[in-house]
């Protein structure tokens, strides 16, 4: 079939590789010219996911890049709507970049096609989107269909949750769209769902917040086990044989990051409190993850009354490891805390680290490897569990820093390992390891 997907970022980008990989002859379109020319000229993501650019250079023949919206829309038969949906002041969706696309499309598709929403956005947005269209079409034009599929992947396994995804999602109210879409991915081995359009668009919110209110559940959990003598992982380990409960999403930490649940659980709970039905988990799954995202600066006022002065090294800046995405990260919260502080922060991060310059691009020390962050350091904070920090040997804090003092947001090493290297160690909801230091 031919496609065509507007935005080129996780979601966008993402869902194009891998329905060229299923053989669709797919356009990508952004009005970022420097994007497209980038994708034009080498042929690379210009996201850090796991497989892409393997996936890109296999599928290069039926992949095109454009900022020319018109004519990749003129006769596509399946139109993805692929763009952000930030979140406003108030915690609200922004739509503006969904509607200037359906506009587009509505202004230049000239065969009969599915335009289909897979930004992640309100209930009741395709209706909105199908109004829209409707009312800006020329006169006399084919018919455009509206409907609703929801992504479901994750950052750091996109291309594998696409490609063997948990379930495909499909909201239409009409028999094009159904029967388009079925075509599209029958191809595709996964569980189909076919309803309306509003509960594709519930699904996609409920599914995240839920996620996200389990990390909140398990990151409190983990605070009163600190406060009570037991230790989250074994809690963690036999809350997860039950199959009711599982396993998954129970891993203490910093809180939750990234560009999925920090925003949608605003935007969920925006919309209920907008139609006077407030889901108050919800909005305590925001409150907890906001106050976990300082448990570290709070552990560490123990050791130090301030920070004028203390070097202190940072380990992982990216929200979670197998992406190099910052958005809603633990340390950016933190870091700006630090410096303000008169920390000198030295940094370390496998990919995060050219991303986070755009933010600080001096006020930091980037350092090449674990070891540089943490030399003469007298204190450690550990944000991402990256393999290359839950692989380095704990021996190299007492070497290295100044002051082994190891603050971990994620868990990353065994409490006897850190007994036996003779470092100052606190984790999330473990028992503290103290050394002389």
């Amino acid at each position: 079939m031919k496609i065509a997907i507007a935005g080129t970022g996780y979601v966008g980008f993402v869902t194009a590789v891998c329905l060229a990989e299923h053989g669709h002859a797919v356009t990508c379109v952004d009005v970022d010219k420097k994007k497209i020319d980038s994708l034009n000229r080498y042929g690379k993501a210009l996201i850090y996911e796991k497989d892409l650019d393997a996936l890109m250079a296999k599928n290069k023949a039926r992949l095109s890049y454009t900022t020319d919206y018109a004519s990749a829309y003129k006769d596509a038969e399946i139109i993805f709507i692929g763009v952000g949906t930030p979140e406003k002041r108030d915690g609200s969706a922004n739509l503006n970049y969904v509607y200037a696309v359906a506009m587009q499309i509505a202004e230049t598709a000239e065969k009969e096609c599915v335009v289909v929403v897979k930004s992640t956005v309100p209930i009741g947005t395709n209706e909105r989107i199908e109004k829209l269209i409707r009312d800006n079409r020329p006169e006399g034009a084919v018919p455009l269909h509206v409907a609703s599929n929801p992504e479901f992947l994750a950052q750091g396994t996109a291309v594998h949750d696409t490609l063997h995804a948990s379930r495909i999602v499909i909201g239409v109210e009409d028999d094009y769209a159904r029967e388009k879409l079925t075509e599209l991915y029958k191809t595709f081995d996964a569980p189909k769902l076919i309803t309306n359009r509003r509960s594709a668009e519930m699904i996609k919110y409920a599914s995240n917040d839920f996620l996200a209110l389990k990390i909140s559940y398990i990151n409190e959990i983990a605070n009163l086990c600190e406060e009570i003598g037991a230790d989250i992982e074994d809690v963690a380990q036999g809350m997860g044989y039950d199959s009711r409960i599982g396993s998954k999403f129970l891993k203490a930490g910093i809180g939750y990051g990234g560009s999925c649940f920090p925003k949608d659980t605003k935007a969920l709970h925006w919309l209920s409190d907008y139609h006077e039905q407030e889901l108050k988990t919800v909005k305590a799954a925001i409150e907890v993850n906001d106050h976990q995202k300082l448990k570290l600066i709070r552990k560490a006022h123990k050791y130090y009354e301030d920070l004028e002065g203390v070097t202190v090294a940072v380990l992982g800046l990216t929200f979670k490891p197998g992406t190099d995405d910052l958005r809603e990260a633990p340390s950016l919260t933190n870091i700006p805390m630090l410096l303000e502080e008169g920390a000198i922060v030295k940094v370390y991060d496998p990919i995060g680290m050219e991303r986070f310059k755009e933010h600080y691009p001096t006020q930091v020390k980037y350092c090449t490897s674990v070891d540089k962050a943490l030399e003469g350091a007298g204190l450690c904070f550990i944000f991402t569990d990256w393999p290359q920090i839950k692989e380095y040997p704990l021996e190299g804090f007492k070497k290295n820093m100044s002051r082994a003092i190891v603050l971990d947001g994620r868990n990353c090493y065994a409490l006897d390992e850190a007994e036996a290297a003779g470092i100052t160690y606190e984790s999330m909801g473990r028992k503290i390891v103290l050394a002389d230091c």
